[in-house]
């Protein structure tokens, strides 16, 4: 690492020894004008768990920690407006602890609440956007603050406006609608078997056993949770793969598309424990990529080649990254990242 870098292993959840020209931690507002004259490349960074740093960053790292939660009555729900450097899990123990449950389906979700709408976290059947009502931005070029509401972000699976024109602004903060007639999501996976009498701390408590049975710790073993969105197909080629593999598990997904589960795809594809340098496909969770050993990020990256290439082979299906790639000037996807290796 040059000696003017600065490290990036306490940014990011892969556990990866890349550096940047600078970084700054933002605690107050007050920062951002004088953070704003900054003119080359700048990345947000929550806690640096969706993202995969490719390269060296050549610019200023801003680590989001505005902090601070405002709790209103709303009528028939209750208002959050919470600033974007709390900690996303920490807020979901916080309403339940307050009595305002509807983000217990999202526990454990890793990261922070300014990165939340960027990707629409979503896990066990529910999205960040059922409970959106805005979003507050920074805009680094006009030095001037936006709000967003709902249909503005133009959520999508793992998908906003954030990812787009929006792209590269700084969430300061997310507002929350939490119904008070609230009601129970258990339509995915472990949650069907609760029953429909259970409480919003019983479907916490069983998505937080699951994640920590199935997801390993990056504080243990690094990594960034779910590399490979679940891809969604035309329902012609779900039933095509049904035929084959009946076993498949296929979930309906918007604009009369089919979405089917990445994780399964990998693990009958044979890839569980595939190896590439330090990186390898978890051996419980094949959705995730571990840095099981020093992996670089040439490991990673050409890991996730070999996944998605071996899923298309066999399934003809293609595998699309969620994880974040950040390249040396900024977003990069994992064709091009590849290229710079070659």
């Amino acid at each position: 690492m040059p000696s003017n870098a600065h490290s990036l292993l306490p940014f990011n959840t892969f556990g990866l020894t890349q550096s940047a020209n600078n970084i700054v931690m933002l605690h107050h507002r007050e920062q951002l004008a004088e953070l704003a004259e900054h003119a080359g490349p700048r990345l947000v960074v929550g806690e640096g768990s969706n993202l995969l740093f490719t390269a060296p960053f050549e610019g200023q790292v801003v680590v989001n920690r505005l902090k601070g939660i405002h709790v209103s009555d709303a009528g028939d729900a209750w208002r959050l407006t919470v600033q974007g450097g709390e900690n996303w899990h920490q807020l979901v123990c916080y309403c339940l602890e307050h009595h305002m449950p509807g983000l217990e389906n999202l526990a454990l979700i890793p990261g922070t609440v300014g990165a939340a709408p960027i990707q629409n976290i979503g896990a066990y059947g529910v999205e960040l956007s059922r409970f959106c009502e805005q979003v507050e931005s920074y805009h680094w070029h006009s030095g001037e603050t936006h709000l967003w509401s709902a249909q503005d972000c133009a959520f999508g699976y793992r998908d906003s406006v954030f990812k787009h024109q929006a792209k590269g602004q700084l969430i300061v903060s997310v507002t929350l609608l939490l119904p008070k007639a609230w009601q129970p999501v258990l339509g995915y996976g472990p949650l069907a078997q609760l029953g429909e009498q259970a409480t919003a701390q019983q479907i916490f408590e069983q998505v937080c056993a699951t994640r920590q049975a199935k997801l390993p710790n990056p504080a243990e073993l690094g990594n960034a949770g779910s590399f490979f969105k679940n891809p969604k197909v035309i329902p012609a080629q779900a039933e095509a793969l049904k035929l084959a593999w009946p076993e498949l598990p296929v979930y309906p997904a918007e604009n009369g598309l089919v979405k089917l589960a990445a994780g399964w795809l990998i693990d009958k594809a044979g890839l569980k424990g595939t190896a590439v340098g330090g990186a390898a496909v978890h051996e419980q969770q094949a959705l995730v990529l571990v840095n099981r050993c020093g992996a670089s990020s040439e490991d990673i990256l050409r890991l996730a080649a070999l996944v998605r290439d071996r899923v298309a082979q066999q399934f003809g299906v293609q595998l699309e990254p969620e994880v974040r790639m950040i390249g040396p000037h900024g977003e990069t996807h994992l064709d091009e990242a590849l290229s710079w290796l070659n």
